[in-house]
């Protein structure tokens, strides 16, 4: 009878264990807190680098940051003399007035009188009584001719009226003028609306002249901005293809770019404020002679804190515009082979 064998051990043994691990490269996932943290770190460093790069250079970056500045700070001075302009004349602009002479022989309980009916009208907004030596009072004072006119027998100035209307409007003004002219205490009516209308218009054309040279400069600053960032890309080239090679995004690589237009922009608006700020205090000795000599008391407003943070904030804005539109045609073009 036949034995059976046993198999051996080796060829009961168990099946070798599968491995757990693939073989190849392990893929690391980062979490979006991660991301975030190294996006900011980037801009962090980029916004530092910004400015090491504008100090590498001081004469390019200088001459530049001064084209803005020169730029903004023209229209920056004109808006700020309007502004001036109209304070001086606050109180009196678009404020119509109409100035009733009267008769010399009216009486006064009846201009008394009279003035108390125009009080009431609900076309009057304010009536003002001088009386002829008050008058000329105010004549000798002004005019200076105090001495000369002390000689005189008597007073050739009459009584006025001084009206300021409710409102402005060429219509109601001429239908009051026309009621003042029918009384019999008035001698003559002067309705001093000419002048009015020449103010608005001096100031309307002022705004508008303000806003179209703001336009054409802002528009100066761009083109400057986008040369100079342009001339930036060119220059690092070779810089770029090599960051895009290594797998760089568009987003990565015209962050700095996008960085340096903002510093030139910036330092710009600081400058352009410097440059007004000076203008004023050069001009404010002077103005407030003048305005001495008329009897005023009116001084120039400087370019305050409104006007740094709108200049800087501004011209920041239009440098980080000038290098967007310069990387958006620049970048794009550069590309590895």
């Amino acid at each position: 009878m036949n034995q059976r064998t046993k198999p051996s051990p080796a060829r009961t043994a168990s099946p070798a264990p599968e491995r757990t691990r693939s073989a190849g490269a392990v893929t690391a996932r980062t979490g979006v807190g991660d991301r975030f943290s190294s996006w900011l770190d980037h801009h962090r460093e980029m916004w530092k680098e910004s400015w090491v790069r504008f100090f590498a250079s001081p004469m390019s970056s200088s001459m530049t940051a001064l084209v803005i500045a020169i730029a903004l700070a023209l229209p920056a001075a004109l808006q700020l003399g309007l502004t001036n302009f109209q304070k001086a004349v606050a109180g009196w602009d678009g404020q119509p007035q109409i100035s009733v002479f009267l008769h010399k022989r009216a009486k006064e309980s009846a201009v008394t009188s009279f003035a108390d009916d125009l009080r009431g009208d609900p076309l009057v907004a304010e009536v003002t009584y001088i009386s002829p030596e008050q008058a000329l009072a105010e004549f000798q004072q002004s005019s200076g001719l105090g001495d000369a006119l002390l000689g005189m027998d008597s007073n050739p100035l009459p009584a006025v009226l001084l009206v300021r209307p409710r409102s402005s409007e060429s219509t109601s003004l001429e239908a009051l003028a026309t009621q003042l002219r029918e009384s019999a205490l008035t001698d003559s009516v002067v309705l001093d609306m000419a002048w009015v209308q020449r103010l608005a218009n001096l100031t309307a054309l002022g705004r508008r002249m303000s806003l179209g040279l703001a336009f054409l400069l802002a528009l100066g600053v761009l083109l400057v901005v986008v040369n100079s960032i342009r001339l930036h890309i060119e220059n690092r080239r070779d810089e770029i293809l090599v960051v895009k090679l290594v797998g760089a995004t568009d987003a990565f690589v015209r962050r700095p770019f996008l960085y340096t237009g903002l510093v030139y922009g910036l330092v710009g608006g600081l400058v352009a404020w410097l440059l007004v700020s000076i203008g004023v205090w050069m001009l404010a000795g002077p103005v407030s002679g003048l305005a001495n000599l008329y009897g005023s008391g009116f001084r120039l407003d400087g370019p305050g804190f409104t006007y740094l943070v709108g200049l800087a904030g501004g011209a920041a804005l239009l440098g980080l515009t000038g290098a967007w539109l310069a990387v958006a045609r620049h970048i794009s073009a550069i590309q590895p082979r």
